[in-house]
């Protein structure tokens, strides 16, 4: 699927749900589903900063595609997270770094997140695309 697909199909899924307090459970039960990383991984290195929770990412690639993986110590932001890497990973890292990321507005996230949380969500998202980046220059 493309991240576009993707994204379509995760505005579907929110659009079913009557209530903000439905949408914050169904975050949350995304986190649990989330692939967990490799304790290797949980290092400083790897945290997100500008998040208010602790955010772990790593990302490798396999055949020309980034494949995420990440944790939580908060159970909403890690289903944030799982939300990302879910669009993002098993993708380019030409088409991760051209991705438009509205459907978070469409689906109203950003907006119904503590100001704090709210700068962790574009904090993930561009630690994700930074990592593309640099995989983009190494396939180049």
């Amino acid at each position: 699927m493309t991240i576009q697909e993707i994204q379509e199909d995760i505005v579907d899924e929110f659009s079913m749900f009557d209530d903000w307090m439905q949408r914050y459970e169904y975050i949350i039960e995304l986190g649990k589903s989330l692939p967990l990383i490799d304790p290797q991984y949980k290092t400083e290195d790897n945290l997100i900063k500008g998040c208010q929770s602790k955010v772990w990412v790593h990302a490798s690639l396999k055949e020309d595609k980034i494949i995420f993986t990440a944790d939580s110590d908060a159970i909403l932001t890690k289903g944030v997270i799982a939300i990302l890497v879910r669009v993002f990973s098993n993708q380019s890292p030409k088409d991760i770094i051209d991705a438009d990321t509205n459907f978070i507005d469409r689906i109203g996230l950003k907006e119904h997140l503590s100001p704090t949380r709210a700068n962790g969500l574009v904090s993930m998202i561009k630690q994700l695309k930074l990592y593309a980046i640099a995989y983009q220059t190494q396939l180049n």
